[in-house]
């Protein structure tokens, strides 16, 4: 079963200069092409109303960037295709600033459940020079507003390791977060990805990002400053109030299937991985033509579903269970990656149960290279065979 859907709303008010998800300026009659267009990808695959899932997140761009009407119409297409009222879990991606009363209103009446404000950074100054339009005083007034219609399922997002942060500097981020006293905080440390304002700068030598110790330090701060304020890493990224993790990206690190609907969204189908096309006018032609505004499909077998069940879930605190493993792939974990495993074990950067294995607090800042060791070569192959 399909358990999730992903919606992909691509329009920004401003585009930041760190991001390199699929964006389009908003314009308000691309915004309208757009939502006709997603709602003919999303039939394309929904064969009837109101079909049960269990999460649905809603994320960009900026899915707040749209006007009231069309934020309207896009909860309402949701609404026909979903059943929101069985949902578990229905998030919208915010930005602070954007949520005015009628929006809010809106947000809450289709059903909305979750709210994930992109906060970034608790400074002026360094969320103009990230290209953002809010400030701090937005947060608190969105956070107020969105309580008072009740909806307190909130999480923000934070990025540390930004260019001229230094470690007190985070720390005050922090404090400031933390303030709130919410059920859910996200803390990311800045990628320099292609395409992006900061790309460029970083190619340039205009860019400078904290060393890796400075980073490194940023990180342990953070995760010693959310345990303090009772809030529970689950995931390397994410901290949350027991019972309020984020189920849609559970999805994700769970390795479990889900839709993705929208201009460059992924989706999760049994043996697939779907990628839509990016460009804005190709999204459009191509899903009001068939529905289907596909760039291309990935065929996923079991060597590629069980890396990533093991990439992903490593992710988590609680790591991967060996039973699941052997439920998904019919194989022991350790036929599989036994020799990764010790190796892993000896070095300090996995810790092994009975039944499951899982980074150590060292282990999570070398990620990639654990993650990397449980590549399949040709030989390991043989045994899924």
């Amino acid at each position: 079963m399909v358990s999730s859907v992903y919606i992909h709303i691509p329009f920004c008010q401003q585009i930041c200069h760190y991001c390199d998800f699929t964006k389009f300026f908003y314009r308000e009659e691309m915004a309208d092409e757009y939502m006709e267009a997603l709602e003919n990808e999303i039939a394309s695959y929904i064969d009837h109303p109101k079909q049960k899932v269990k999460t649905i997140f809603v994320g960009g761009g900026t899915p707040t960037a749209i006007n009231n009407q069309q934020l309207k119409q896009l909860l309402e297409i949701i609404d026909t295709y979903f059943d929101v009222s069985s949902c578990e879990e229905y998030c919208f991606e915010a930005n602070p600033g954007d949520l005015d009363e009628t929006k809010i209103k809106l947000l809450k009446d289709y059903g909305v459940s979750r709210i994930s404000m992109g906060v970034q950074v608790f400074d002026n100054q360094m969320l103009e020079e990230l290209g953002r339009l809010h400030r701090i005083e937005d947060v608190y007034k969105n956070v107020d507003a969105l309580v008072q219609h009740g909806l307190t399922n909130i999480s923000i997002d934070l990025i540390y390791a930004l260019p001229k942060q230094t470690l007190s500097h985070f720390e005050r981020t922090l404090k400031e977060a933390l303030q709130f006293d919410l059920p859910h905080y996200s803390a990311y440390s800045l990628q320099i990805e292609p395409k992006t304002v900061f790309y460029q700068r970083y190619k340039m030598g205009q860019l400078h990002k904290p060393q890796e110790e400075e980073e490194a330090a940023m990180f342990e701060l953070l995760r010693e400053q959310m345990n303090k304020h009772g809030k529970q890493q689950y995931e390397i990224s994410n901290f949350a109030v027991p019972g309020f993790e984020s189920k849609h990206n559970l999805t994700y690190w769970n390795n479990d299937y889900y839709f993705g609907f929208g201009a460059g969204a992924h989706g999760y189908l049994p043996g697939k991985r779907i990628v839509n096309l990016r460009p804005f006018p190709a999204y459009v032609k191509q899903a009001m033509k068939d529905g289907r505004p596909v760039l291309h499909i990935e065929e996923i077998g079991k060597k590629e579903q069980m890396e990533e069940e093991m990439f992903l879930g490593l992710r988590k605190l609680q790591g991967v269970s060996k039973t699941t493993f052997q439920q998904k792939f019919g194989l022991e974990m350790e036929n599989i990656y036994g020799e990764a495993i010790t190796f892993l074990t000896q070095k300090g950067w996995l810790e092994e149960t009975t039944d499951r294995i899982k980074l150590t607090e060292e282990g999570s800042l070398f990620g990639n290279s654990v993650f990397q060791e449980f590549l399949l070569d040709d030989e390991e192959l043989k045994l899924t065979d």
